[in-house]
């Protein structure tokens, strides 16, 4: 099976040996817009005013208030204006979505989409046959979460999109645990929003504390960022177990990692789970430069890198 598996990748079209390839999101040219689409009319310009909080199922946030129960939306290289009718080639990808949930706190108004249907360009039909099969020959293992086949490529799509890892800390009783995320983001002024594993020990270690620090991080930590991925499944532990700075965080002195940019201090609101995830809202507290922007952390999909390369467009990427 081995050989097979190999021959898979030779053939899977991929230019880059990893699956994601992370970067300084500051630094990424061109990149892709995300558009709400009603009957191939441009709706709204989505590509800073969305979440990805959730893989398995595909989950969007939006704090908007006028979404029907049923949307569409398209990522494109092109600029695309509002009520412009847009050609079915400019979109690079294409995500059908249904409202599952809303949350109102303070005012806000923030609501959960789940992905029905996916389809993207970045690779040609024959390779994107080969990857569902690698996909699905070698991607079912004990304790790693399987994308079936329409999900896989609804993942991909979302990762289009550069995609900011942070580190959460999380400290009880003087005991701590420092760990990445992706799905995350600020949906407002005032609230944030953090998905995590349902049943994991870092969700666990979150929603007892009730309160968190969030750290955006400079890209040259990218290799440490990866590493402590492990640590959604670790207990708490003493402080010197991970790479934590010198600094503690102004309002919960909880220990700031080491070449964080920026954080912000977060207390839980509210949470639901769907599929694996349990999605937490947070109302912000307080938020920290650190150092000047411009080199944070985030990662994309091969896929849509592959496309970029083809196409000429620069990554910068930084390969582990």
């Amino acid at each position: 099976m081995k050989l097979l598996q190999k021959i898979l990748t030779k053939f899977n079209g991929l230019h880059f040996r990893q699956e994601y390839l992370c970067f300084a999101k500051e630094t990424f040219s061109d990149p892709l817009h995300v558009y709400l689409v009603n009957d191939k009319q441009i709706t709204k310009d989505i590509t800073s005013r969305h979440l990805f909080v959730g893989y398995c199922p595909l989950i969007f946030a939006f704090s908007l208030t006028d979404l029907p129960a049923s949307i569409q939306i398209i990522f494109s290289q092109k600029v695309l204006q509002l009520n412009e009718v847009f050609n079915p080639k400019d979109a690079l990808a294409v995500l059908e979505l249904n409202l599952i949930n809303s949350q109102q706190h303070n005012g806000s108004y923030i609501v959960y989409y789940e992905g029905s249907h996916g389809n993207h360009h970045f690779q040609p039909a024959f390779n994107q046959f080969i990857n569902k099969k690698n996909n699905q020959w070698y991607n079912q293992k004990p304790g790693n979460v399987f994308l079936h086949d329409n999900l896989y490529k609804q993942v991909q799509a979302a990762y289009a999109i550069p995609r900011q890892i942070s580190l959460i800390t999380v400290g009880n009783h003087g005991l701590f645990n420092l760990f990445p995320t992706d799905l995350h983001g600020q949906i407002d002024e005032t609230h944030y929003i953090i998905s995590l594993r349902t049943g994991g020990k870092a969700c666990k270690q979150v929603e007892a504390a009730g309160k968190l620090l969030i750290s955006q991080m400079h890209c040259e930590a990218y290799k440490t960022v990866y590493s402590l991925g492990k640590n959604h499944m670790q207990d708490l532990k003493e402080k010197d177990n991970f790479s934590f700075g010198p600094s503690l965080s102004e309002k919960f002195n909880l220990p700031v990692p080491q070449q964080a940019i920026s954080y912000k201090e977060v207390t839980l609101v509210g949470s639901f789970i769907h599929g694996i995830h349990t999605i937490i809202l947070f109302k912000m507290i307080n938020f920290c430069h650190l150092q000047p922007e411009g080199n944070t952390l985030a990662h994309i999909h091969n896929s849509y890198a592959t496309w970029r390369y083809k196409n000429g467009l620069a990554g910068n990427y930084l390969l582990r």
